[in-house]
């Protein structure tokens, strides 16, 4: 296989970052009980909400001008509703390799992509003014996780600029373990890590000699307890990181253990017909 078609087939990686990883501050409560604007809009993201995460998240905006978390969820919300709309969220499309051999030509709404890229550019303004009075401000770095995380979902799954999207990959991680080693309670940082390994652990062994070259890490059975203490302790990626673990289940063959976290998000997440639309394949 050519570098090129390589690097064409890891963009898989690229979307388990999605919101890249994602998404707002940990808290103690679990997404279900949130309160709090920002739990609000995640929910209703995750359920394909998307007019209703918008509002929510621009009220957040207004309320915490200063707070880099507010648009960095925004441009999230704007990342979920395009990749819906090209049909690239379902987990068939982390299952079967030959979507990535032969990806289709994906052209993004310029709209989307303007409001998407003006909600990062905010995000990251605030979290470097942030970041520079305070370089272990948790919510800053999580922002700026977050924040690499959108973009290389948007550059490699969309724009199909993979070498970008593969640095900003490499950024997020970094971030990520940095903020877990100021605070490792914030149990969704871990996604970040999570991801990057499992899914490049999934590349031949040519493939992840590349990657490892250019800094990138593979290792599955890290990445796996990454993605299981996000799911189990996480907050507003738990329900993420469950879907990922299903995606994982999925490529092992192991059926069961699939249905089981779809069927818990279908009820959690009933406007969403993805989790129903796998659901019905594994029927």
């Amino acid at each position: 296989m050519s570098v090129s078609g390589s690097v064409t087939k890891f963009s898989v990686s690229l979307l388990l970052l999605l919101t890249a990883v994602s998404l707002t501050r940990v808290m103690a409560a679990d997404l279900s009980n949130a309160q709090a604007p920002l739990g609000l809009g995640y929910r209703q993201m995750y359920d394909l909400q998307f007019e209703e995460a918008h509002k929510t998240f621009g009220n957040y905006v207004r309320l915490q001008p200063a707070d880099p978390v507010g648009p960095a969820s925004d441009a999230a919300a704007y990342l979920f509703a395009e990749m819906d709309r090209l049909q690239i969220l379902q987990s068939e499309f982390f299952v079967h390799d030959d979507n990535f051999r032969h990806p289709k030509k994906l052209t993004p709404d310029r709209q989307v992509r303007q409001s998407f890229d003006a909600a990062v550019a905010r995000s990251e303004k605030l979290s470097a003014a942030t970041l520079s009075a305070n370089s272990q401000d948790r919510n800053a770095l999580f922002a700026t996780i977050l924040v690499n995380g959108l973009r290389s979902d948007f550059d490699g799954l969309i724009d199909k600029r993979y070498l970008s999207a593969l640095s900003s990959v490499k950024n997020g991680r970094q971030m990520a373990e940095k903020l877990l080693s100021i605070d490792p309670t914030f149990y969704d940082a871990h996604l970040a890590v999570g991801v990057e390994n499992y899914m490049l652990s999934l590349k031949a062994a040519p493939m992840r000699w590349f990657l490892q070259l250019a800094g990138a890490e593979t290792d599955r059975n890290r990445g796996l307890e990454r993605l299981k203490i996000t799911a189990a302790k996480g907050n507003y990626l738990k329900p993420y990181a469950r879907l990922l673990l299903a995606v994982a289940a999925l490529r092992d063959m192991d059926r069961m253990q699939a249905r089981e976290i779809l069927t818990d998000l279908n009820r959690q997440f009933p406007h969403n017909h993805l989790y129903a639309d796998e659901l019905a394949r594994l029927h």
